[in-house]
């Protein structure tokens, strides 16, 4: 249980920072959300491709496999909404 907490609080760390950063330098709100789905979209369809349909390949996922990839998705909602308050409030990145 201690494992999935920590790997749940560093993949929000890691999107979050990785959201902020793409977020000042490429100036657009959303992306790092939209890159994050096309990750894990993207990985989910690699990985099973060989097993046959994508329902049974996620439903072999376990609770422990989806709580990581939801702080991930939180952590890069975050950065988008961070970024974007403190545009409105008047702060300019780069």
């Amino acid at each position: 249980m201690l494992q999935l907490i920590i790997v749940t609080v560093l993949l929000f760390v890691l999107f979050f920072g990785l959201g902020f950063i793409l977020n000042m330098l490429m100036k657009t709100t959303w992306f790092p959300i939209y890159g994050y789905i096309a990750l894990v979209i993207g990985l989910v369809i690699y990985w099973g491709w060989e097993t046959g349909s994508l329902t049974t390949n996620l439903s072999e996922y376990s609770f422990a496999d989806y709580i990581p990839a939801i702080g991930g998705l939180i952590g890069a909602i975050l950065s988008g909404s961070t970024i974007k308050s403190l545009r409105e409030k008047g702060f300019r990145m780069f």
